[in-house]
């Protein structure tokens, strides 16, 4: 049987951008494409709703984190049996979903991650245009979350990514944060669960209009996540006792 793919989009203050990566999304594979508008102060729902894209509207402005809970949720109660996460930023390949979804859909992986590090190359992250300070953190990172969840990923830290329905019925998203850390906490449940993950390489695309978090709020990212590492090995040395 074929699989009900959903694409979803956490979006805040995306009019430059929605478009292009609507566009993008091959329509044969994505039953639905749903927007979550974290309370935007520009044209983002008006452009969404002009697009077909059914639009979802957070009661406040609940952050990152909160916003995909939602929009998770109601691709669960719509169906999915595979729910794509993509920024409307444009800063990824969206007509790579039907690379990123096959794994998923061969009942080969419940996780899979569109990386900007793996190969590298003219279109890798830093060729991409990746500010060098992320590009030397983002590696950092990762390469603390292999040690510690040992999914074997590349980069850990992207916004293009695709689950099955079985990981989003499994992990207790809804008690993450919901701050930019709430993806890393999804790692860790895969992680715990024995859940397996994938990756495929994806071209990136950096430029003014791309969403961007600043220097002081990566910095906290960077500390939210190693305090998720830390308490992921600390549950394992209190399961063991």
């Amino acid at each position: 049987m074929k699989s009900k793919v959903i694409v979803i989009k956490p979006a805040y203050n995306a009019e430059k951008t929605l478009e292009k990566t609507f566009r993008d999304i091959p329509k044969d594979i994505a039953a639905e494409v749903i927007l979550g508008d974290d309370c935007s102060s520009d044209r983002t729902v008006e452009i969404a709703r002009r697009l077909g894209i059914r639009v979802l509207k957070t009661p406040r402005n609940l952050g990152y984190g909160g916003n995909q809970k939602m929009l998770y949720k109601e691709a669960l109660a719509r169906g999915a049996d595979i729910v794509v996460m993509a920024h409307p930023d444009w800063q990824y390949d969206a007509t790579k979903i039907p690379e990123l979804i096959a794994p998923i859909a061969a009942g080969q992986k419940d996780l899979m991650m569109g990386s900007r590090l793996l190969g590298g190359g003219k279109r890798g992250a830093f060729a991409g245009g990746m500010p060098f300070y992320k590009l030397i953190s983002n590696r950092f990172l990762t390469l603390v979350e292999n040690l510690t969840f040992h999914l074997g990923l590349s980069e850990y830290h992207t916004g293009f990514r695709a689950f099955s329905r079985r990981l989003l019925e499994t992990v207790p998203f809804e008690r993450n944060s919901d701050d930019f850390v709430f993806d890393t906490e999804v790692l860790a449940e895969t992680a715990a669960a024995g859940l397996a993950a994938g990756e495929i390489a994806v071209p990136c695309r950096y430029f003014a209009e791309a969403s961007e978090i600043n220097f002081w709020r990566s910095s906290i990212y960077g500390l939210q996540t190693l305090a998720v590492c830390l308490k992921y090995l600390a549950g394992k040395r209190r399961y063991r006792r």
